[in-house]
């Protein structure tokens, strides 16, 4: 059987997140939805860079996310930065909510696809940003790793 890795469908991804935060704990969401919202996404032109999940009321919402309108929408299209409400199960969005409020810990959205079933998903991480030295830090070790790479090449 195929591993979940190579069902998916990866609509946005969000690779300055791993640059910016130290990435804890990853939860898989569902997004509430408009009809124009799912079928803007299957075109796969969604943008979750600059977006960010705040807890509020018990709920887990997605803010500043990009979905952009339908073209064949007409009246019916939706807002491209609208809120969007995250599907979790009580004890996670507890969970979340709790690393933001004592922690200091940010919620931030990983990657954005349609699972298996053809259902959108979103991957949340609990995340602590980086300081400026951790992320120079970072840098030295994906050069070296690739150098290292590049000599093995050469190498044979």
């Amino acid at each position: 059987m195929a591993s979940p890795e190579l069902k998916r469908k990866v609509v946005a991804d969000n690779r300055s997140a791993r640059y910016h935060y130290e990435i804890g704990e990853v939860f898989e969401a569902g997004i509430m939805l408009t009809g124009t919202e799912v079928k803007s996404l299957r075109t796969g032109k969604a943008t979750i860079a600059e977006s960010y999940a705040s807890a509020e009321k018990g709920e887990i919402f997605l803010i500043n996310a990009t979905i952009p309108e339908f073209a064949q929408g007409n009246r019916f299209n939706h807002e491209p930065r609208r809120p969007r409400k995250l599907l979790l199960k009580a004890r996670e969005i507890a969970k979340l909510a709790q690393g933001v409020a004592r922690e200091g810990m940010s919620i931030v959205p990983l990657r954005l696809y349609f699972n298996e079933r053809g259902f959108a998903k979103l991957e949340v991480a609990m995340a602590r940003g980086k300081k400026l030295h951790d992320k120079r830090e970072t840098e030295k070790v994906r050069d070296w790793n690739r150098e290292k790479s590049r000599l093995m090449r050469d190498k044979g």
